[in-house]
C-alpha cells in the first residue's frame, strides 16, 4: 500500500508519517514538499519516507506528482492555516486552500486514478455558534468569521462536489484544536508555551503576551488526531463528513493557566492589543459522536500531558540550535 501526504513536514503531517511508518510498517509514505520546505520536522523519519517536489498551486506538478507516486490514500492536510495571516493575505489564503484543493482533485480526476481521499477542512467553518446550538453537530449551519474560515468552506464543499459530480472518493474531517509537540507558534497554546520557555532560559522578559483568553475551545493532541485520520480512511465511506475533537473543554485562559503551572519560575501575562483578531470564534465545543460510532476513536492523550510536552518541545528548540528554524 502506498499513501501520500501533503503538508508532510507540517505538525500534523509529519506526526502522520510517523504513525504510519510505527504501526502499518508495510505502507510506503510519500510526501509533497516544496523546495523551501523546512525538514526539521520529519528529520527522525527523512530516510524513510519518499519526498516529491509539487506545488498545490500549480496543476502541473500535481499531475507529474500523482503519476509519479499513484497512491491508494491521500492525506491532504497542506494548508495556510493560520488564522490571523488570512486576514492580512486573505487572497493568497483562498488561492492556497480552495484553489490548491481543487488543482489536486482536478489532478486526480486527470490522472484517472482512485485514491482515496482525506480532506482535513476544519471547525472553523461553523464561525460564532450560539450557546443553544452545542454541542456543534456536522449539519450546524457554515457562519465563516475568518478568510481562513472562508477557505475552508471552500475546500470542504469542493471535496464534496468532486465526489457528487467525478466520483472521486473525498472524506472530509472538520477538526476541533488539536495541539502538541511541533505546533506552530503562532497558535495560542504553543506562542504561551514558546513565551514560558523563554523566560525560563532567560531569553524573554515577562511578561508574557496573549489575545483573547476568553474563546472556549475543546483540545485533542495531534497524536490522537493523526489515528483519528487513518481509522477514517480505514472505515468510512467516501462522501461522508465528521467532525473530529478531543474530550477537554476550556477557555484559552484556563489552558494558559495549565502551562504556567508547569513553568519552572513564577509567569505573569498582559493582553496585547495586536493579538486580538478582527472577529473571532469564541464557542468551540464539538458533537464527534458520528465520528466515533464509524470507527471506535477515542482521545487517549491527556491535555496535561499534550501541554508538557509542547512545552518541553519548545525548552529543546532552545538547547538544539538545529530547530530554531522549525
Amino acid at each position: 500500500m502506498r499513501i501520500l501526504i501533503t503538508g508532510i513536514t507540517g505538525m500534523v503531517g509529519s506526526h502522520l508519517a510517523e504513525y504510519v511508518l510505527r504501526e502499518h510498517p508495510d505502507v510506503e509514505v510519500h510526501g509533497l514538499v516544496r523546495w523551501r520546505s523546512p525538514l526539521v520536522n520529519i528529520r527522525e523519519c527523512r530516510d524513510r519516507v519518499f519526498l516529491h517536489e509539487a506545488e498545490l498551486r500549480d496543476l502541473h506538478s500535481l499531475v507529474r506528482l500523482l503519476e509519479t507516486v499513484r497512491p491508494d490514500w491521500i492525506f491532504h492536510l497542506a494548508a495556510q492555516s493560520y488564522v490571523s495571516a488570512s486576514f492580512v493575505a486573505p487572497a493568497d489564503t483562498m488561492h492556497t486552500n480552495v484553489i490548491g484543493t481543487t488543482n489536486l482533485l482536478d489532478a486526480v480526476r486527470i490522472t484517472k486514478q482512485d485514491p482515496k481521499i482525506h480532506i482535513c477542512s476544519s471547525s472553523e467553518v461553523y464561525g460564532q455558534v450560539a450557546e443553544g446550538e452545542l454541542p456543534i453537530r456536522e449539519t450546524n449551519e457554515f457562519r465563516p468569521a475568518s478568510p481562513y474560515a472562508v477557505s475552508k468552506v471552500g475546500e470542504d464543499m469542493v471535496a464534496r462536489q468532486y465526489f457528487l459530480s467525478y466520483g472521486i472518493r473525498t472524506v472530509r474531517t472538520r477538526m476541533f484544536t488539536h495541539t502538541g509537540p511541533r505546533r506552530g507558534d503562532v497558535f495560542a497554546e504553543s506562542a504561551f508555551a514558546k513565551q514560558i520557555a523563554e523566560i525560563e532560559a532567560g531569553v524573554m522578559v515577562p511578561p508574557l503576551r496573549v489575545g483573547n483568553l476568553d474563546s472556549v475551545r475543546t483540545f485533542a493532541d495531534v497524536r490522537d488526531a493523526v489515528r483519528a485520520y487513518w481509522l477514517l480512511l480505514e472505515k468510512c465511506p467516501a462522501g461522508e463528513v465528521y467532525n473530529v475533537g478531543g474530550d477537554r473543554t476550556m477557555t484559552v485562559g484556563q489552558m494558559l493557566e495549565l502551562l504556567k503551572g508547569m513553568a519552572t519560575c513564577p509567569i505573569a501575562h498582559e493582553v496585547d492589543p495586536a493579538l486580538v483578531r478582527p472577529s473571532d470564534v469564541t464557542l468551540q465545543v464539538p458533537d464527534t459522536s458520528k465520528f466515533r460510532t464509524a470507527t471506535g476513536w477515542r482521545p487517549e492523550i491527556p491535555l496535561e500531558q499534550t501541554l508538557e510536552d509542547l512545552l518541553e518541545y519548545h525548552r529543546s528548540r532552545l538547547r538544539d540550535p538545529l530547530t530554531l528554524a522549525a
